[in-house]
């Protein structure tokens, strides 16, 4: 029979609570590149949840099987996308600065006659030519910077395959790792935590849904006023800003800067303006309808969604694109609302009040 060691003292109980804590605040910042990729995943997985558990729902299939198909469907609707479409991105592309060559080529001839602003002639005809080696210097990288771009492409394909293993693992296997982190609490707080899960899980399910609603808006909206106005394509470019709204700014100001090369090279269907007037026209709507939704429709639809302010929502949004980009825009809204719920569940356990009170009628009640 073994005989146990001596019992730990709270003074030195809290020496080495405090050295697991410095160490693994060493080791998360020591791994800290890993987290953006970690964290798509998790996004990756949570946006088709709700595919997976209709799907167990309709068919009564265990939660893996459904999680195996919702995968590896979407994984060959991306091969194939990436086999199909990124070739005739390239055609299209080489097509478009064929066209966009000869517009510059028209402009130049255009350009050498001088323009008179007010009386004072303006020589412009080296613009063009400051135009094309621009895009030049930007389309054909030097050969030193050859080498930074194999780099950087390795690390992407890398941290893509990281993406893709650890979506189908989060997918495919969250039930036990949700029970093994659950039970890792001590029996006794296991049921607040499940209660805890299940009201953070509603937040990002509402958010989610709040961002669906937000992308059907904005697909009407961008269609209808790129339509109004008589751009070729309307309706496609609409829907696809709209869709694209998921991946914030970079999405939607990908396709308005199509959207203005469509209407530079084909002008309007019906409006009599040259197309370069019309390529203005087309981005200052962009621009309009953008800061319309950044300003009022975007807090305003995901504020309702987790139950926030919509001015903490429009603060929080411009606060992570100023400090965290893409990612953090994704996901800062939920997290705040997240971070809510455990702070009122913690303030209320410490005042010794029922955690999971309705109300704030709840927190009075218990107070007194």
């Amino acid at each position: 029979m073994s005989i146990p060691g001596k019992i730990w003292d709270n003074s030195f109980k809290y020496i080495v609570i405090v050295v697991l804590l410095v160490l693994l605040g060493a080791t998360l910042w020591y791994i800290r590149d890993i987290f953006q990729p970690l964290v798509t995943a998790a996004l990756i997985a949570y946006l088709f949840d709700p595919l997976i558990n209709l799907l167990v729902q309709r068919t009564r299939m265990k939660r893996k099987t459904a999680a195996n198909l919702v995968f590896f469907f979407m994984l060959a609707v991306l091969v194939t996308l990436l086999v199909t479409v990124i070739p005739a991105l390239f055609r299209q592309s080489r097509e478009n600065l064929q066209e966009l060559n000869l517009a510059l080529d028209a402009t130049q001839k255009t350009l050498t006659q001088p323009v008179t602003v007010g009386g004072v002639p303006l020589y412009l005809e080296q613009v063009i030519p400051a135009v094309r080696g621009a895009l030049f210097t930007t389309l054909s990288p030097r050969a030193d910077q050859a080498m930074q771009i194999l780099q950087n492409t390795s690390r992407g394909f890398l941290w893509f395959l990281v993406i893709v293993v650890t979506t189908y693992h989060l997918m495919t296997e969250w039930d036990k790792l949700r029970e093994w982190i659950i039970g890792l609490a001590p029996d006794t707080y296991q049921k607040d935590i499940r209660e805890l899960y299940q009201q953070i899980r509603a937040i990002w399910l509402g958010y989610l849904g709040g961002q669906m609603r937000l992308m059907a808006i904005l697909m009407i909206i961008y269609s209808v006023a790129w339509f109004a106005i008589g751009l070729p394509g309307a309706i496609l470019l609409g829907i696809l800003a709209g869709i694209l709204n998921l991946v914030p700014e970079v999405g939607p100001g990908a396709t308005a800067g199509f959207a203005v090369l469509v209407a530079l090279l084909e002008g309007s269907n019906f409006l009599p303006i040259s197309n370069g007037w019309f390529a203005l026209l087309t981005g200052g709507i962009y621009l309009v309808l953008n800061n319309f939704k950044t300003i009022y429709l975007q807090p305003r639809i995901l504020a309702k969604s987790v139950s926030l302010h919509e001015g903490v929502v429009f603060v929080a949004i411009i606060a992570a694109i100023i400090l965290q980009g893409i990612l953090g825009v994704l996901i800062v809204v939920p997290l705040l609302s997240s971070a809510a719920v455990i702070g009122r569940y913690v303030r209320r356990k410490l005042l010794g009040m029922n955690p999971f009170g309705d109300s704030a009628m709840d927190d009075i009640e218990q107070a007194r």
